[in-house]
């Protein structure tokens, strides 16, 4: 069953996790940002570690597949108190980096601070004070239960607003501030 996107740029955001990992479609029409579908991927009923990265591989390949989406934004771990933890984190974050590869998807890495600092303005925001944002922002209804599906809107959104800034290159890079983009665009100096 899949799903051809009618519009050329449906950006795929996830929130890397060992016991639920969370994912979002966001839709981009007209340069506006649009939630197409969010959720979560529930991990927490397999014991066995391997068993996990299996279940996203597989569940994030049939997303893709379904949704198809043109890029990939994930969040990258952060460093906590826990080396285990961070390790289980970043296996999560390789395998779900391989699938969007795998899957000819550019993929593109933004720390949570950065992702905060997007939507909320605060790279110390709570993950509350993220989802109301993206709730006023996209004009949501509802909330889903889980803030990762939250958190996987946010990095999808952070993406959209990091690639569609003037200060952004045609190719996906970024300038080094506003000379050298008026240097490279001098007619769209007024």
């Amino acid at each position: 069953m899949k799903t051809t996107p009618p519009i050329p740029k449906r950006i795929l955001g996830i929130d890397p996790g060992t016991n639920i990992l969370g994912y979002a479609f966001l839709d981009i029409v007209n340069k506006k940002p649009m939630l197409h579908n969010l959720g979560i991927v529930r991990l927490d009923k397999f014991k066995d570690p391997h068993t996990k990265l299996q279940k996203i591989y597989e569940r994030l390949s049939f997303l893709i597949e379904s949704f198809v989406p043109t890029e990939m934004a994930i969040e990258a771990p952060f460093y906590g108190k826990n080396p285990q933890s961070m390790l289980k984190l970043g296996r999560a974050q390789g395998v779900a980096i391989a699938v969007g590869m795998v899957n000819g998807l550019s993929v593109t890495e933004y720390s949570p601070k950065s992702i905060k600092q997007s939507i909320t303005g605060s790279g110390n925001a709570s993950k509350e004070q993220v989802a109301a944002m993206l709730k006023q922002m996209l004009k949501l209804i509802t909330l889903p239960k889980y803030f990762d599906a939250t958190d996987a809107l946010g990095v999808a959104l952070c993406h959209h607003l990091k690639t569609s800034s003037p200060l952004a290159k045609k190719l996906g890079g970024s300038y080094s501030g506003w000379k050298a983009f008026i240097k490279d665009n001098p007619d769209r100096v007024k």
